[in-house]
């Protein structure tokens, strides 16, 4: 199996949880917090998807997703356009609200196909190209990749968590 397949493989993984985790959540289920400073589905879904996306555009050359085709305005957040929900507080996370998990799975769905598009042209020996010079030692296209993927497969299983307990919790209501 070529380097492209792999990652599109790994990365079609994370797009079957994001879908498992939000569709038919009503947006109640969608902000529903475990505890007062837990995170919401939306809010995780969000996030990983604003990771991908600022990440692989940084990497890719190209503008994020979420500013060049319009998902900041659909969204209408009050948060900064850039921001991704890194190191986010409590009353960040209550401010990511949607009114449908369509908007969700669409933002996510979109950061998907960039994704794959970028993956489908690279080469094995992209993966060495240093894309991060901040870190020691500086980050690579395949360590930034494997990166973001391990983020979003924990965040989605957070989500899938959150789920679980939120429909608990309905069912016994």
């Amino acid at each position: 199996m070529d380097v492209q397949n792999v990652l599109i493989d790994a990365y079609g993984r994370i797009k079957e949880e994001v879908h498992a985790a939000v569709d038919g959540l009503s947006p109640a289920g969608l902000h529903a917090r475990p505890a007062p400073d837990a995170n919401s589905v939306a809010w995780l879904v969000w996030h990983l998807t604003r990771i991908q996306d600022d990440h692989v555009a940084g990497a890719s050359g190209l503008d994020q997703v979420w500013l060049s085709q319009g998902w900041e305005k659909r969204f209408g957040l009050t948060l900064p356009a850039r921001d991704t929900g890194y190191g986010h507080r409590p009353a960040q996370v209550a401010e990511v609200r949607v009114g449908s998990g369509d908007l969700l799975t669409g933002y996510f769905d979109a950061v998907h196909e960039r994704t794959l598009e970028f993956v489908r042209g690279l080469g094995a020996g992209d993966l060495d190209r240093v894309v991060d010079e901040r870190w020691t030692p500086a980050v690579t296209l395949g360590v930034r990749l494997v990166s973001v993927l391990a983020d979003d497969l924990q965040h989605v299983g957070q989500a899938a968590y959150v789920r679980g307990l939120v429909q608990r919790a309905e069912a016994e209501a």
